[in-house]
């Protein structure tokens, strides 16, 4: 699906993006963390075209990026900013919606189908214009132009940045659905470690331009030199589990987490009983 081949760029003197090699398989679900300035942003942008790299090749099922124009790689793969006002510009959410439809050629009736397939499953009001809506609406909405033209691909620029906590949920149980259900390849940057833990199996670290690890997520939670190097803080649960002197994927997350506790408790208590 994604196949970057010793990728750099850079900007007159100053190199962003150094020597990054990876592979990412179709359905993966991945998050890519780091400090600020590390290069996520501009790698995300060389995947999707945006932007061309000085030296290497990256690939997109197959097709260079360097031969394919941005319009053509939109077909296949959906980019989500970071900042949803980017990318949202119709009168209403319907509009919004079949914009993307239209630009593709899909028929009218296949569009409206799927518009109103879109509409139902995030519970959007067609008939609400976009900008007047809440910052997580918007990006639901943002995420709903890009979900109704079947995208294999989507890269996600901090997509839960501004939202609460019901709002985050709402995105990346709809994102984590497509992944599952309709097999759609994510890359995800995320300064939330909760959230990688939660939703990423991967995880990439970038820091300095290099990708520097690259993973299982709940390994890699446990690297606290690549952490520190990252300017990264484990999540919640991992770093418990670790002062409480447990092994790695032993409970690093809430439920396996209570149970190794009732379970201590339990061996206590009959410790107890028996002296």
């Amino acid at each position: 699906m994604i196949l970057l081949e010793n990728v750099s760029y850079a900007i007159e003197s100053r190199e962003l993006i150094s020597g990054a090699s990876l592979r990412i398989g179709q359905g993966e679900f991945a998050a890519l963390a780091g400090e600020n300035g590390a290069g996520k942003s501009t790698l995300l942008k060389l995947i999707m075209g945006l932007i061309k790299p000085t030296r290497g090749d990256i690939l997109i099922q197959g097709a260079s990026t360097r031969d394919r124009k941005v319009s053509a790689l939109a077909r296949t793969v959906g980019y989500l900013f970071q900042n949803p006002d980017r990318q949202l510009f119709g009168a209403t959410i319907r509009q919004e919606l079949s914009f993307g439809l239209d630009f593709l050629g899909v028929s009218k009736s296949d569009a409206e189908s799927r518009v109103e397939e879109t509409l139902g499953w995030l519970k959007l009001d067609p008939d609400r214009a976009p900008l007047s809506l809440s910052r997580g609406e918007r990006q639901r909405v943002a995420l709903a132009s890009l979900f109704v033209r079947r995208p294999s691909l989507l890269l996600l620029d901090e997509p839960t940045t501004g939202l609460d906590y019901r709002e985050c949920m709402q995105m990346m149980n709809t994102v984590a659905r497509l992944n599952r259900e309709d097999g759609v390849t994510v890359l995800m940057i995320t300064h939330d470690m909760e959230i990688a833990l939660d939703f990423a199996p991967r995880m990439l670290t970038l820091s300095g331009g290099r990708i520097i690890a690259d993973g299982s997520t709940r390994e890699l939670m446990r690297d606290e030199a690549m952490l520190k190097r990252a300017s990264l803080i484990p999540a919640q649960m991992v770093a418990l589990a670790r002062r409480l002197g447990l092994a790695p994927g032993e409970a690093d997350d809430a439920d396996s987490l209570a149970e190794w506790v009732a379970s201590s408790v339990k061996g206590g208590a009959q410790r107890a009983g028996h002296t």
